[in-house]
């Protein structure tokens, strides 16, 4: 009898994703699948070799009790140990992926007039120690330590090494979130709009952190945008990702990836156009326009070797912040479904 159906399509490779939990890896991995790759995000002794392999993992939260042994030292020695453990135990990984940050780029408060894949950051190891700068330079350290192992590890690695320098991500939240508590940061704005928060009350106030999440802000009107006003949609950065282990040109560089500006009130201004049932929950025009803090001469950001190498087209930020609120308002009917069923 002849078979019946398609064959299924040979495996692009297999990859190693560390951090699969995560906001980003999450994207990352649904993107794999998509373009053919096997993936594994726990190692055992019987799995075959790994073609490629994704570093996603960094510890990130808005507290440290001990920056260097809660951030810092987890950063640097996780991301040169992977790098050690393939060179040493996996001579048929051809390209390593690492997840940086555009903290690793960016030099506030003296910004210069463009940013690329040539800037980095100055944050010292001093500034390091101080809480409101231990995440972001972690970013810079441990990307600093990966490309100071390729350079200097004899006999060289057999893999080349790239790495994404992503501004603040939005877009869609995993479908595996537990709670909209647990939502990557750089979406916690969107969700706090969506759930009301942003609405004035009388005697409310709002605050933003040096990372740029919105804390205590129920009722308390739009927060300011400081201190980045750029973004990424996060299908944009788990695609790059993608491209960036197996384009040939991508090895051996970063990649600033950027998609464009935004402002707090420029969120607003999506929500209210494009959600109208939503109003009620949101600030009022007014407060929106008074709201509006995109400095007339923020600097520029050259995102042209993404486009270029990784063939890079941009969601804008109306798109992203479009699906990001499906995501929550579909997340929540989900939840009370299921509340009502249980």
């Amino acid at each position: 009898m002849a078979a019946t159906g398609s064959a299924p399509s040979p495996s692009k490779g297999k990859v190693l994703l560390t951090g699969g939990t995560g906001f980003i890896a999450s994207h990352v991995l649904d993107c794999l699948l998509d373009h053919g790759f096997d993936v594994v995000v726990t190692v055992v002794k019987s799995d075959p070799p790994f073609d490629y392999v994704v570093h996603t993992a960094s510890p990130y939260q808005l507290h440290w009790d001990d920056p260097v042994r809660d951030c810092l030292d987890p950063a640097i020695k996780g991301t040169t140990g992977i790098l050690r453990s393939i060179h040493a135990y996996a001579p048929n990984v051809k390209r390593v992926v690492i997840t940086s940050s555009s903290a690793a780029i960016l030099r506030p408060p003296n910004h210069p007039p463009v940013y690329d894949e040539s800037s980095w950051s100055d944050v010292t190891w001093e500034q390091a120690l101080d809480p409101a700068h231990t995440y972001r330079a972690s970013k810079k350290f441990a990307e600093q330590a990966a490309w100071d192992f390729l350079s200097s590890t004899t006999p060289p690695p057999s893999f080349t090494l790239a790495t994404i320098n992503n501004s603040y991500t939005f877009g869609p939240i995993p479908r595996s979130l537990d709670s909209l508590d647990a939502l990557n940061t750089s979406n916690h704005r969107i969700r706090d709009l969506v759930l009301g928060r942003w609405r004035r009350q009388q005697s409310s106030t709002s605050t933003t952190t040096t990372s740029g999440s919105v804390s205590g802000s129920d009722g308390g009107g739009i927060p300011p945008t400081s201190p980045v006003f750029t973004f990424v949609d996060v299908r944009d950065v788990a695609l790059a990702h993608v491209r960036a282990l197996t384009v040939p040109a991508a090895g051996s560089k970063r990649f600033y990836v950027v998609g464009g500006y935004f402002s707090n009130a420029q969120i607003v201004g999506v929500v209210r156009k494009r959600f109208p049932a939503l109003r009620d929950r949101l600030p009022g025009e007014d407060e929106e326009a008074a709201a509006e803090d995109f400095p007339r001469d923020h600097w520029r950001f050259d995102n042209a070797r993404s486009r270029e190498v990784l063939g890079l087209e941009y969601r804008g930020l109306e798109e992203s912040v479009v699906d990001t609120v499906r995501s929550i308002l579909a997340f929540q009917g989900a939840k009370e479904y299921t509340r009502r069923r249980s």
